[in-house]
């Protein structure tokens, strides 16, 4: 959520903002129903100091023995006009917060304009791939062919979108698993295990509510929601709460499996494990100082990047356009894996600087040394990565003629094998 004050003094730069992100423009309509809220906020308090008055007035009257009574009928009415203001206030302020969680992030200066993927920027690309001799496929033809991978069952059980892994397989998804995990250790986050529900407060503190209600998976009953994303439960963990400057930054990682509808989702691109409903993903979240933020936008960018180097898989990075960047984010990097099989780019990883857009829905703070009036901290999040698409890609990279798949050295100590097939 932006700060209503930054929108009334720089209407137009937000308004800027929104249209690049193809997003409807409201700031009129809030800034109206703002100005309303103020001018009922102001009545209501000439009215209170108002009461004051006539409350002095009604003790001088009794004290000197003479008539309150026509005081204290004005002071009935004054009482009445309070009640009536306070509840309009009420209505007021709620209209304007529900308004105010539709308005999106502006987008960073430093973020390319565009519409769409193709106006994305390449920014950086590391190693190439390999040249081979060989018709390579695609990794569902392989997982079936190795037995590892059953899209048909996992459709019987639960519908498309809903892989079974198994043999090796499942070993191979767990060793994924611990290693991003151990990676992510290694480089300061700390280990969290949140819970894989969460209610409508979590979910819209973090953005997915109302912006994503759609693509969630909803417990009605119990008015819970399943997880798209360790995101929502992790970055919850310090709502309403102030923390000190002295802890910042604070970097956390967790294993969720994660939740997402996908409607309307069809075609080629989704065949396999580009697309599924329920995968499991490592997520690096870090609450940091808001001078720092972008420096630690790098910082988190090649903690992912550094898991797919580790992998030797090759990859790019992309700097998102205004219109390809989502509702929440004022600047994103995408990782994205080269498919041998498919012979196209597959996203493992999102990278995202929120600024204080969730910490202010949340009211997530930090209390400077100096201990003067909190601030909000800035929340940033990536993928660590998500492991479809890097299990599909690290098939077809490590497919032998025969259709067999080498296992990356980096993971023979978690898998127990080198080799599947």
């Amino acid at each position: 959520m932006l700060d209503i004050k930054f929108i009334r003094e720089h209407p137009d730069l937000v308004k800027d903002g929104i249209r690049k992100k193809g997003a409807d423009d409201m700031i009129d309509e809030l800034l109206k129903l703002d100005a309303h809220r103020r001018e009922i906020l102001q009545k209501g308090e000439a009215l209170k100091n108002r009461r004051n008055v006539v409350s002095e007035e009604i003790g001088k009257l009794k004290k000197a023995g003479k008539d309150a009574s026509p005081v204290i009928a004005e002071m009935e009415t004054v009482k009445n006009q309070i009640k009536e203001l306070d509840a309009n206030a009420r209505d007021a302020e709620d209209s304007l917060h529900k308004l105010m969680l539709q308005i999106p992030n502006v987008p960073h200066p430093s973020v390319p304009v565009g519409k769409t993927p193709a106006d994305n920027v390449e920014i950086f690309k590391w190693s190439e791939p390999p040249v081979i001799d060989f018709k390579p496929k695609p990794h569902w033809e392989l997982a079936e062919k190795l037995d590892i991978i059953d899209f048909e069952r996992g459709a019987k059980i639960a519908g498309a979108g809903f892989p079974v892994y198994k043999n090796k397989g499942a070993k191979l998804e767990r060793a994924l698993i611990n290693f991003f995990l151990d990676e992510a250790g290694a480089r300061g986050y700390q280990e969290i295990q949140p819970p894989l529900l969460v209610n409508a407060t979590s979910a819209t503190g973090t953005g997915q509510l109302p912006d994503k209600e759609d693509l969630m998976y909803v417990a009605s009953k119990d008015e819970l929601f399943l997880v798209p994303t360790a995101e929502v439960p992790v970055t919850n963990i310090h709502r309403d709460e102030i923390l000190s400057e002295h802890d910042l930054p604070i970097k956390y990682c967790a294993y969720t499996p994660c939740f997402r509808r996908e409607a309307g989702s069809y075609g080629k691109d989704v065949r396999g494990l580009n697309r599924v409903h329920q995968f499991d993903k490592v997520e690096l979240v870090k609450f940091v100082h808001p001078g720092v933020s972008y420096n630690e936008l790098e910082s988190l960018r090649l903690d992912a990047e550094h898991i797919l180097q580790e992998l030797q898989l090759p990859y790019h990075v992309l700097l998102m356009c205004t219109g390809d960047m989502g509702f929440t984010q004022s600047k994103k990097y995408d990782l994205e894996v080269w498919s041998i099989g498919q012979q196209r780019w597959l996203e493992v990883s999102s990278i995202s600087n929120f600024e204080a857009f969730q910490a202010r829905r949340m009211n997530i703070r930090f209390r400077s040394a100096g201990a003067g009036k909190p601030e909000f901290v800035h929340t940033l999040n990536g993928s660590g990565l998500a492991l479809p698409r890097v299990v599909a890609a690290l098939l077809e990279f490590y497919q032998t003629p025969e259709g067999k798949v080498i296992v990356p050295k980096v993971l023979h100590r978690y898998t127990g094998f080198e080799i599947i097939g």
